[in-house]
């Protein structure tokens, strides 16, 4: 197992591309970036020299990588943190109060299955939109 150590990124070195597993970093000459032969993005190398980050306009947050030696590693791993804590806290609600409710009144037992399929998909979908690739 690799070092979960950072170490500084070296501005002549190529490494493997963090969102394409395939591709790989190639330095840009006269500037402090790379960009990847495949997915064709750019890669900035941040001031202190330990960390890249994404240029792309298209994300609501800025994604960012440090090189642990042999892997990249999410510099920003707190968005996806707390997703499952979340979904978690929606489905233990969703027993505490639907159950009851649902063993009360037998007669609409159809409605409250389905009102509880849908609202478990929630956090089923949040997770999977989290940690997807």
């Amino acid at each position: 197992m690799g070092s979960r150590k950072t170490q500084k990124i070296d501005l002549n070195t190529e490494y493997p591309c963090p969102c394409r597993r395939r591709g790989c970093l190639l330095p840009i000459t006269l500037t402090e970036a790379f960009g990847c032969n495949r997915c064709q993005q750019i890669f900035v190398v941040e001031e202190n020299g330990y960390m890249i980050e994404q240029l792309s306009t298209s994300y609501p947050y800025k994604k960012a990588w440090r090189w642990t030696g042999n892997r990249w590693s999410t510099a920003n791993a707190k968005i996806g943190e707390n997703y499952l804590p979340v979904a978690i806290l929606i489905v233990l609600v969703l027993l505490i109060v639907w159950l009851p409710l649902a063993l009360y009144d037998k007669n609409n037992i159809i409605f409250w299955a389905l009102l509880a399929v849908l609202l478990a998909l929630i956090p089923a979908l949040m997770f999977w939109l989290t940690y997807r690739r």
